[in-house]
């Protein structure tokens, strides 16, 4: 007996220590939300409130007296049950608008305030036993229909992100339904605390982590959208602006060569400028487009010096803005014009397999060796750690990955692969492109 005592207290002590200690670390976290820190303080409260009440019903249910004030407890427990979940649907989206859920609470609230004066929910009578009527389980209804709703809400809001994350509130939303099963066929009067107090309460902590978790998918959103910022700025040089005005310049005397020169020019300028208004991923043709005039520029800039081959077999996928774009400058600038005669050839190719996208860029310009290169680490050059961030970029946005191989004067082959499940898979592409040119 004393030891069922003993676990009992201890029992209540960790659910304690941890709504305390949840408490503490909301307060303090510099990076939750204001509307989220306010909603977490409600719920550690409530769950608070809903532990107090278990143990002082246990408490008068085994002294087996005091009927009336295990009436007042019980109602008061079978109305914040409902508040609960609402306040959870606060968590998914702060800024719905939760009327009729709310509405559901009151009718809840007036429905178990009649057990004061009517048995048609809930009694107890003078020996301390409790009866449920035909009403008894209207919260347990109520309930579920703001479960379910709970459910959806998350699935709609966030599932279409496909983060795995976004699974967690569901998955606390399902173990919330069977806690309340379980109280509702378990005979827990042996237990100072029912099962759902004890979920709601670990709950608290899991939804904390998956709001911390969301911090860091905005967190990555916002790096990205800083990144895009910054690549858009490297793409559009002052020098590539010069040149290409330039070459405009040059053809003045030819109207109809000038301005095919100048329409290119404001292709690849539209076309960078509306990477700006992106928040993802891209479709590939309007890369390939965006790629089109820029090649023609550098075509007219270094004239019979430089060839360019394509082969687009598949342009019918996603990809991060500047894939191409970054693999193909990088062949150019840093391949082909650093060689000794500024000549050189540049392929660039896309085609399906089974399991991915696949792009390929391949130059037989100065090429590198690229363990030397990994050894230089933050002190690489512009080039490499172009080709770094957009193998972020390709892991971040599109579970894609970005390949390397080089050869001190024979050229270098970028690859990316795109898998068409946002899936990393192993899918062998053709590696001989590089030693053909």
């Amino acid at each position: 007996m004393m030891q069922g005592i003993q676990t009992e207290i201890l029992l209540v002590m960790l659910l304690l220590i941890l709504l305390i200690g949840l408490v503490a670390v909301v307060l303090i976290d510099p990076y939750i939300r204001r509307e989220h820190r306010n909603i977490m303080l409600l719920i550690v409260l409530v769950v608070f409130g809903l532990l107090i009440k278990d143990v002082i019903s246990h408490e008068l249910d085994m002294l087996g007296t005091m009927p009336y004030r295990r009436t007042l407890l019980a109602i008061f427990g079978y109305i914040l049950r409902p508040v609960l979940i609402v306040l959870y649907l606060y968590i998914v989206k702060p800024d719905g608008k939760y009327k009729a859920a709310w509405f559901l609470v009151g009718l809840n609230a007036s429905v178990y305030l009649t057990a004061t004066f009517s048995g048609i929910c809930f009694s107890i009578d003078e020996n301390n036993v409790f009866h449920r009527g035909p009403f008894g389980y209207t919260a347990h209804i109520i309930g579920g229909i703001l479960l379910v709703y709970t459910v959806q809400l998350t699935i709609v809001r966030y599932g279409e992100k496909r983060n795995r994350e976004n699974m967690l509130p569901v998955v606390i939303e399902v173990l919330i339904m069977i806690a309340v099963i379980i109280d509702s066929v378990v005979d827990y009067r042996n237990y100072p605390v029912t099962f759902l107090t004890v979920v709601v309460a670990g709950a608290n902590v899991f939804y904390y982590i998956w709001l911390h978790l969301q911090f860091v998918r905005e967190h990555e959103n916002a790096l990205m959208a800083e990144q895009r910022i910054q690549i858009l700025m490297a793409q559009i040089k002052p020098h590539f602006i010069y040149n290409s005005l330039t070459a405009i310049r040059s053809y003045l005397d030819e109207p109809d060569k000038a301005e095919d020169v100048l329409n290119h020019f404001a292709g690849f300028l539209r076309g960078s400028i509306d990477i700006l208004e992106e928040t993802g991923c891209i479709r590939a043709d309007r890369e390939f487009e965006t790629v089109e005039s820029y090649l023609y520029l550098e075509r007219e800039r270094f004239g019979e010096k430089l060839t360019v081959e394509k082969d687009i077999q598949d342009t019918d996928f996603f990809l991060p803005a500047f894939t191409v774009q970054t693999l193909v400058e990088n062949a150019i600038g840093h391949g082909i014009r650093k060689s000794e005669s500024g000549r050189g050839r540049v392929l660039i190719r896309s085609f399906q397999t089974e399991l991915e996208h696949i792009i390929e860029v391949a130059d037989d310009g100065v090429g590198f060796l690229i363990e030397k290169e990994q050894e230089k680490g933050q002190n690489m050059d512009r080039s490499h750690i172009g080709l770094s961030n957009l193998k972020q970029r390709l892991s971040l946005m599109c579970d894609g990955t970005l390949e390397i191989e080089s050869a001190p004067g024979k050229g270098t082959l970028t690859r990316v692969r795109i898998p068409m499940d946002s899936r990393k898979t192993g899918a062998q592409g053709r590696s001989d492109v590089l030693w053909k040119l």
